[in-house]
């Protein structure tokens, strides 16, 4: 019996397909989309924020629920929880992703300089948004 892959939108460093590879998933080819009312927040670990007028980038998969269940199952990964949203790619209509988001906004006591440098260098390799490459610190 094959399980059904759904709709994943990521915005942090599950971004790089090497990194899910290395963790033994195999996503679908991943697409540049945008997340339009949310706003990245990195302290210790990323997490997207609804925010009026703002816009999120990251990339759009799909994978199984097993999947997602080993890789949100790391250290620390616990923490977060899926939420529905609505995703918007360049070559086709809104989709509706699962979108992983921590339960407690992070306190700016938590900053990890070294996550935000490996999340803009990503970004930066994967063509996002100028603009928006500008504001992850």
């Amino acid at each position: 019996m094959s399980v059904r892959p759904i709709s994943v939108f990521f915005y942090g460093l599950f971004m790089d397909h090497e990194l899910l590879r290395a963790a033994g998933i195999q996503p679908s080819p991943l697409r540049v989309a945008r997340l339009p009312e949310y706003a990245l927040k990195i302290e210790e670990r990323a997490t997207l924020l609804p925010a009026v007028g703002h816009t999120a980038y990251g990339v759009l998969t799909t994978l199984t629920h097993p999947e997602l269940e080993r890789l949100y199952s790391g250290p620390g990964l616990d923490a977060y929880r899926p939420e529905a949203v609505l995703v918007h790619s360049a070559d086709g209509p809104p989709v509706p992703a699962l979108c992983f988001n921590l339960l407690i906004t992070p306190q700016p006591h938590e900053r990890n300089p070294d996550y935000a440098d490996k999340l803009r260098a990503l970004a930066m390799r994967l063509e996002l948004p100028r603009e928006y490459v500008a504001t992850i610190a």
